[in-house]
């Protein structure tokens, strides 16, 4: 952090955290993540981030359990060293909203086994028709919208090579 306010960034991270546990993360892992956010490298190791956050390597290990599995950072061997080290990417959230096609597939997959269970002429069927009609929804508006977003990247990439 050597061109960073620590301050800034700690409140940074603090208030992010904060937004993340707001829309359903748990505290811990909202700090992890947004710790190695706001790094110049996008990498911290477990040292590094018990400092910063000022907790015990437990809670950093719990916190990058959970982070892996919903997978927003990657574990990554430190070269020579059996020391792991955790990445966020740069297009993190881009990678973490195509994933959520995949669940929003098999959602719907479920809900249409429901309106089966309870038939499609009940109030239940009829309310899980809805949904489903929701998701298919989502999933096409999110493909378009994905579509544009590697658009406006590549434009973004071109304007800063020339």
């Amino acid at each position: 952090m050597a061109n960073q306010d620590e301050d800034a960034v700690g409140e940074f991270v603090e208030r992010f955290a904060g937004e993340l546990v707001d829309a359903g993360m748990t505290r811990m892992p909202a700090r992890v993540f947004a710790a190695i956010l706001a790094s110049d490298t996008g990498v911290l190791g477990s040292a590094e981030l018990a400092e910063r956050l000022r907790i015990s390597p437990a809670a950093v290990s719990g916190a990058v359990r959970y982070l892996t599995h919903v997978g927003l950072v990657s574990r990554e061997r430190e070269p020579g060293s059996r020391r792991e080290r955790y990445r966020v990417r740069n297009d993190q959230w881009y990678a973490t909203f195509a994933r959520r096609d995949q669940l929003l597939v098999r959602w719907e997959e479920t809900l249409r086994a429901g309106v089966k269970a309870v038939g499609p002429d009940t109030p239940a069927g009829q309310r899980l028709g809805e949904n489903i009609e929701f998701f298919e929804f989502l999933q096409e508006e999110l493909a378009g919208m994905m579509e544009r977003w590697r658009a406006r990247r590549q434009r973004s990439a071109e304007a800063h090579e020339g």
